[in-house]
This record gives C-alpha cells, structure tokens and sequence, in this order.
C-alpha cells in the first residue's frame, strides 16, 4: 500500500528540520513541509493562514488560541495534534519607553497598553504573566494595532467594548514613543527598541530571571502554536493523527539530541542548555497531551477568565480526535 500524502505548513524552525529534510518520516505517509522563509513574521503569519485557508495543504501551523475558539463555538473542522513548534515565556516582550513613568510590574496598574492582537495565544499569555506580576488587569486600558509596520489587517472592527486601534493607522511604537502609550507588548522586537541608546528598552532587562522563577511558580513554558489537520484529511484515515504526531515526536528529540551533541550555535550554548534543564528538566520542549496538560488547562482558564471562550475547554474536548483516534 503506497503512502498517503500530506502536505503540511510550517514556519523553518530548525526543530522541524529533521522532519523537513526527511531524516525523520512518519509511518505510512509521504510528508511534504512548506516551511517558510527567513523567520520573518509576514511570512510566518502566512503559513498559518494557508494551514486553515489553502484548500492545497492538509494543514500545519495554527494558533492555540484560534484553535481553542473554535472548539468553543463548536466547530471541528480541524483536528490538533499535541505538537508544538512555537513556544516562549512573554516578560521578554514588554517594552516601554526609556524617559517613561512604568519601571517595575507595580507601575503598570491604571497604564495604557498597547498589543498586536486581543486574542492571540501570545496576548493571552501576556495577561496571564501580568496577573502573576500582580497587576489589575481591570485598570488596564488596551490599544490593539500594528507594532511597526502594518502587515496584519486591522482589527478595529472587531474590538471588545472599550478596547481602541491606534488613530490613522499610526503605529503602536510610534505611540509609545510619543507619550500616547505606557508599554506596548509585542513578540517581535519593536524596530526602535535599542537597550542601549534607544527610545524604546525592555521593561525588564533580566526577563531570564522573571521568566525562570514564573516557571517554578506556575509550571508554565507558554505553548503558542500547535499542529492541525483538516477534519476530512483526518477523517479519510483518522490514524495519521497518531502517526504525525509520534514522527513530529521523535523529530523534536533528534533536534534535542544533535542540539545537545554539537552545541555551537551561540558560544556559551551549552551552558545555557545545563542551566534550562537545570530548572525545567532535561525534557524542556515537549510535545504530547500529558506533558502540556498543565500549560493547556492554565490556558483555558486564562482565556475564559478574559471573556474570550464561553467556559473552560478541557484538554481532553481539546484534543478529542487525537485521544480517540
């Protein structure tokens, strides 16, 4: 029997190479990963539109929270699979302005934010770091616009009440830098932000510590994307859901392994990889449903804390047709 192909879309994380160049193939498929290019965000925000758009891909990359308000309102169109290329702790992506009033978590209550999306995985977790911070996010009032260059589409339409878009398509950090904004939370490096000279500097130039002791604090290492395939993919051969995900698992460990083997990608790489496991143990990027459990239930709960969903979606409802595949 000849194996069934599928096409996948994912952004060129080095991760997934293995997987990419065909050292790893999943049983009984023949596997083909559009990868994105250059770890620019335009492209990578594409690859996850064609995931749930192109009706010439099988799937790919997608949002955790998209694909958490999908299930929400009931819609199954397309399966998760419990792997996640993409995932990053957030204190890092706090910025403020270098002569500004906000110094410390403390200084945020009451302040204007500015944020690249309201419900993106990324600005959920955003809220979920700030109410571990002790901030009242009941005293924020939220800006939702483009960070630098409007490649998104705006969402001002579709706004909750009392959240605003920047005025005449101006620029969040522009914003900031004038005064009009206290911080801006983005994933991307503001393209002003210099920690040296610059107008616009981290609010916390040591997120390595923030970003540590939140993790022995929660148990969190925030998941932002995750793999999906169509539902009728799925349904064609539901076993491929099985399949994908041991071959993306054991992807994930050949990166680890060759990682940990010939750590010279950053000269001091190998003691950053003692000093993360040190803290989140040896296997820190895990795919399956039982090592993210604890990530995706706090997830859950951030986002029906937030009004996002109409109650919290259990992992098991999550990942249904993975569990019962």
């Amino acid at each position: 029997m000849a194996d069934i192909p599928i096409t996948l879309t994912c952004a060129d994380y080095a991760r997934v190479m293995p997987l990419a160049i065909g050292d790893v193939k999943p049983e009984g498929i023949a596997l083909t990963l559009l990868l994105g290019s250059r770890g620019a965000w335009p492209v990578r925000a594409e690859m996850l539109r064609r995931a749930l758009e192109d009706k010439n891909v099988h799937g790919g990359e997608a949002s955790v929270a998209q694909h958490l308000y999908r299930i929400d309102k009931g819609d199954r169109s397309h399966v998760g699979l419990p792997v996640f290329p993409l995932r990053n702790f957030t204190a890092r992506d706090i910025y403020v302005r270098k002569d500004g009033s906000v110094r410390s978590a403390a200084d945020r209550n009451g302040k204007r934010l500015g944020m690249y999306s309201y419900t993106a995985s990324g600005s959920v977790w955003y809220r979920h770091l700030l109410r571990y911070l002790g901030v009242d996010l009941k005293s924020l009032q939220w800006w939702i616009g483009s960070i630098d260059t409007p490649y998104s589409q705006s969402h001002g339409s579709q706004l909750p009440p009392g959240v605003k878009a920047p005025p005449g398509g101006r620029a969040l950090s522009e914003m900031l830098i004038a005064g009009e904004l206290d911080a801006i939370l983005s994933p991307p490096r503001p393209q002003r932000y210099k920690p040296g000279d610059g107008p616009i500097v981290r609010l916390f130039p040591n997120f390595r510590t923030i970003e540590r002791e939140y993790f022995r604090k929660t148990g969190a290492y925030p998941t932002q994307h995750l793999i999906v395939i169509r539902r009728a993919a799925w349904e064609a051969n539901t076993w491929i859901a099985r399949a994908l995900t041991a071959a993306f698992i054991r992807c994930n460990d050949n990166f680890t392994a060759a990682q940990r083997q010939f750590p010279y990608a950053t000269p001091w790489l190998e003691e950053e990889l003692e000093e993360t496991a040190g803290v989140m143990g040896e296997d820190f990027h895990p795919y399956g449903v039982e090592p993210n459990r604890t990530n995706l239930e706090m997830f859950s709960e951030q986002a029906h804390l937030l009004g996002l969903t109409s109650r919290r979606v259990s992992v098991e409802e999550y990942f249904q047709e993975f569990l019962t595949s």
